[in-house]
Order: structure tokens, then C-alpha cells, then sequence
């Protein structure tokens, strides 16, 4: 940039991209600082090397902004894992999938695995009912991107969000409390 290019000549290219032919490197500076813009080389590799006049300073807020733009459109999936055993009661059973699905509703894959202790990993289908089912109850929700695969003393299932997450039923978002809350404010208004 301006003072630190070393080359004798170059290859001027205006503002506006217009080319102003092959220039000393002083002839160069002194139409950009007439301009009271930067020098700024473009293409070092090639022969004469190739400078073009402008305000360095936007040009590199205008690259930052751009960046920033495409990193918030990016979408970052976690992987997150949830653990079950092949004997888990109905209950524990509710509340690993309720986790599952607050996951798989938040954009994350979910990676569940049964571990198997002792003789229970002769019995490998158990483990597999058990995730065949929980990936039928969350069908709506996700997809299941590896199938339950038998490693050592694990079985292992990766869960992967839809495109379109459902939205939930009202009356579970709000846990039934919507009746009670307008049933308190027509109260508050008969008052």
C-alpha cells in the first residue's frame, strides 16, 4: 500500500476500474494522493504488478461488513447425546425423549446411545426396539441420520432436526396455564 510497494513500475487502475495504462510508481502515487485516496496493490504476482487507487480504509470496513453478514447466516449445529439404558422404565423413558425433542426443536442433532452392562449386550435387540421406538415418536421432529449401530458395549443413533420444526400445541407450550391467565384477567375486568 502506498509507500511500500517496491515495484518501478505498475499497471494503474482508477477508482472507478477504468485502466490508466503502465506508470512509474511516482507518476502512480501522486495521481492517488492528488485524489487523496490510497495506493493499493492489487495483483503483485503478475508483470508489471497491478495498483489501484482507493479509500483502503472503506474497502476494508466494506470486506468486514460482508463477512459479518455471511457468518450470521451461517447455521451452527451441536451435537448433543443423551444416554439410555436397555431396561428403562416408561417414565424415564418420557423424559429422555422430552429432552431429545427440546433438542431436536432447537436445531441440534442428537446423538442417543444405549449402554449395555454385562450379559445385557447379548441382547442387542432390546437396545434397538428401544431406539426404533423413540425415533417413531419423534418422527415429525427428526430423521434419523445413522441407523443404531452395535460399537463395543454402546449402541449408537444420531438424530438429525427436519427442515420444519412443527410448532408445538399451544396447551403444551404454555403447560394448560392460558385458561387460567384469561380466566384471571376476565375476573380482573368484572372487578
Amino acid at each position: 500500500m502506498n509507500g511500500q510497494i517496491r515495484a518501478r513500475s505498475v499497471r494503474l487502475i482508477s477508482e472507478k476500474g477504468e485502466q490508466l495504462g503502465i506508470r512509474h510508481i511516482r507518476e502512480a502515487q501522486e495521481i492517488a494522493e492528488k485524489q487523496d485516496l490510497d495506493l493499493v496493490e492489487v495483483a503483485a504476482n503478475s508483470d508489471p504488478p497491478v495498483v489501484k487507487i482507493m479509500d483502503y480504509g472503506k474497502d476494508k470496513y466494506r470486506k468486514e461488513q460482508a463477512r459479518k453478514a455471511a457468518r450470521k447466516k451461517q447455521v451452527n449445529i451441536n451435537v448433543r447425546e443423551i444416554k439410555l439404558r436397555p431396561k428403562i422404565g416408561d417414565h424415564d423413558f418420557n423424559t429422555k425423549r422430552g429432552h431429545v425433542e427440546r433438542f431436536l426443536r432447537g436445531g441440534d442433532k442428537v446423538k442417543v446411545t444405549i449402554m449395555f452392562r454385562g450379559r445385557e449386550v447379548q441382547h442387542p435387540d432390546l437396545g434397538e426396539k428401544l431406539l426404533r421406538r423413540l425415533a417413531t415418536d419423534l418422527e415429525d421432529l427428526g430423521r434419523i441420520e445413522s441407523q443404531p449401530n452395535l460399537d463395543g458395549r454402546n449402541m449408537v443413533m444420531v438424530m438429525s432436526p427436519k427442515k420444519e420444526v412443527p410448532p408445538k400445541a399451544e396447551a403444551k407450550a404454555d403447560g394448560g396455564r392460558g385458561e387460567r391467565q384469561e380466566s384471571q384477567e376476565t375476573s380482573a375486568a368484572r372487578s
